[in-house]
């Protein structure tokens, strides 16, 4: 049985590189300068003196093994374990201005990342979050914010300190012994460019495994989603499967990925034991020479632990950051994804004094093989209210989506007033049309702040007259908080018409000069659809009100009813004009559902 395909995991994703990545880093890093210059400041303080105390202990050791008096000695061991002593509080006021800057610095940057990947993403189209699972894209912004925490980390713990270690050390063993040197650099060069060039070969499947991490969090996103509708239907076993096998795929992409990080482990072992054997080589044949002293060997074997510890986590370290950087690319794809939908660089204002709209020549693909509408005419006179009907799949709710510029045409154009909305801001737009859809989905927040989304800067008195006339009060006050109570994720707390007074009663607030209803009391009762029909009428008054119906009963009283066929108006006129033509598509649906039948022709 096949669960999916590769269709299904559509992504933006595949033309941001790691200089895109960085780029939109220091976005986010560029209000933070100061704060980055004090993390850098303090690893690089504690670094340098760490590398400089052993050079005492070398001293220290050299002393003891002096054949002088005990007592001279003595006086100076102890003056060299002062100054140790002095040095480890330069290096712990190093690493602690260090962390605490560094703290300060990734928290401010990560809230900017989050902020600035907020504000991109909320811009794109309609068609964008169609095409992309809640929960993955959800998952991209934390793991954007994540990647840069890990690549931050990465470098001022891991890759600066090593940097200074390695070039501390080298000048400190040089003026000991160059061979040594020599052999330690040839040495460090090897083992830095094996796990250089084996991380970049990783890389790919680096990014495969996050690509496939976000899959994976969106099939579970979506089936949680829709957890009812799987039940309803009898697919636990079937989802259960269709899971099982995107995590199968998952964890065997992710099984090899960490087979091929053994496999480096495996190496850097025995490169380890090479160069400590090399080393201690070296230097027992300087020390019988008379060349080098005892501590020198101490001074060997202190450096020889600290790099080989930083040496054996730089695999680890490389392989973090270019996993920061598969799973920064993710959300770098987004933030170079151009906005389908977007303003042009001398937007005008939307003036509405009509609110007049005319659709003239208009066509709409969705790609080249699904065309939905075809050279659409159509002037909507102010005041006029018009009601479009047709088979599902007419064109409708893309009538709507192109109206309020959820898409673009992909011909002719749409004009409100005379101004193509296409040359206008969409917020100036979108500001003078107000959408009851016929789904409502609400935020996880109170009663009335979904209310006041209407109109931000309303008050409560006017947000609670505009929830009387919507007759939320009928509900509203018998909940536990009335107004106040959080109504749940998408307002699933409250049934589906519920939710319609809400639509409504924000509609009412917003007061916008064009009114577009799509089924608006599709979710009430009778009793309640015409208690809402009374704040219909009051709210259509004096606006270019256009509604989706498919109960005809709702809209036989509008200006104008428009029948659209596959993507074209075939018919229109008030309802007694549409009825006198017995062969038309309105009067066939009419008959339908006022309780008749079409006859057989």
């Amino acid at each position: 049985m096949t669960f999916y395909s590769e269709k299904t995991k559509q992504t933006y994703s595949g033309t941001a590189t790691t200089v895109d990545v960085l780029k939109a880093f220091w976005r986010g890093m560029s209000r933070h300068k100061p704060t980055l210059f004090f993390s850098v400041f303090g690893v690089a303080l504690a670094r340098v003196f760490s590398i400089i105390i052993p050079i005492y202990y070398k001293k220290f050791f050299d002393i003891l093994s002096q054949m002088v008096s005990v007592d001279a000695r003595v006086v100076e061991l102890m003056h060299i374990i002062i100054v140790i002593l002095g040095f480890n509080l330069v290096v712990w006021a190093g690493y602690r201005l260090g962390t605490f800057a560094t703290v300060h610095f990734e928290s401010k940057v990560i809230a900017d990342l989050k902020q600035i990947s907020f504000d991109y993403m909320i811009e794109h189209s309609y068609a964008f979050y169609a095409n992309n699972f809640t929960g993955s894209l959800v998952q991209r912004v934390n793991r954007f914010a994540r990647a840069f925490e890990t690549l931050a980390d990465r470098i001022i713990y891991d890759v600066l300190p090593l940097f200074f270690q390695i070039s501390g050390v080298c000048i400190v063993l040089w003026f000991t012994n160059p061979v040594i040197t020599e052999v330690l650099l040839v040495w460090i060069l090897i083992f830095l460019s094996f796990n250089y060039f084996f991380s970049r070969w990783k890389l790919k499947y680096d990014v495969k495994r996050a690509s496939m991490d976000s899959f994976t969090t969106g099939v579970l996103s979506d089936a949680i989603s829709n957890q009812n509708t799987i039940q309803l239907f009898t697919g636990s076993r079937f989802e259960s499967g269709y899971f099982k096998k995107v995590t199968d795929d998952q964890a065997t992409l992710t099984k090899f990925v960490w087979n091929l990080q053994g496999a480096v482990d495996t190496v850097q072992s025995l490169l380890i034991f090479i160069i400590e054997f090399l080393l201690f080589y070296f230097a027992i044949k300087y020390w019988q020479q008379g060349i080098i002293t005892i501590g020198t060997f101490v001074l060997i074997q202190v450096y020889l632990v600290g790099l080989g510890g930083h040496l054996w986590d730089f695999s680890r370290v490389v392989r973090n950051i270019y996993e920061a950087f598969a799973d920064a690319k993710e959300m770098v794809d987004i933030l170079k994804y151009p906005h389908d939908v977007k303003d042009l660089p001398n937007a005008e204002v939307l003036n509405v004094p009509k609110g007049e709209v005319s659709f003239e020549d208009v066509g709409f693909s969705f790609n080249k093989e699904r065309a939905v509408l075809f050279g659409l005419n159509l002037k909507i006179r102010y005041g006029e209210k018009v009601a479009l009907i047709g088979p599902s799949g007419a064109g409708k709710s893309t009538f709507v989506k192109l109206l309020l510029r959820l898409y673009d045409v992909s011909a002719g154009k749409i004009l409100i007033d005379g101004q193509d909305i296409r040359e206008v801001t969409q917020e100036s737009l979108r500001r003078n049309v107000s959408l009851v859809p016929q789904d409502p989905i609400l935020f996880h927040r109170t009663l009335l702040e979904n209310i006041r989304y209407g109109k931000r800067d309303a008050t409560d008195a006017e947000a609670l007259e505009a929830a009387r006339l919507a007759h939320c009060d009928e509900f509203a006050l018998s909940l536990p908080a009335k107004y106040e109570t959080y109504v749940g994720e998408r307002g699933i707390k409250l049934s589906g018409g519920e939710r319609q007074r809400v639509a409504i009663a924000r509609a009412i607030l917003k007061n916008a000069p064009i009114l577009v209803l799509d089924e608006a009391t599709s979710s009430l009762d009778s009793h309640s659809e015409s208690l809402i029909q009374d704040a219909l009428d009051k709210l259509m008054k004096g606006k270019t009100v256009i509604v989706i119906a498919h109960r005809l009963s709702t809209i036989h009283k509008m200006d104008r009813i428009i029948v659209l066929e596959k993507g074209k108006i075939i018919e229109e006129g008030s309802h007694d004009e549409l009825l006198t033509n017995d062969s038309s598509l309105y009067t066939k649906l009419w008959n339908l559902q006022a309780g008749g039948f079409i006859k057989e022709e």
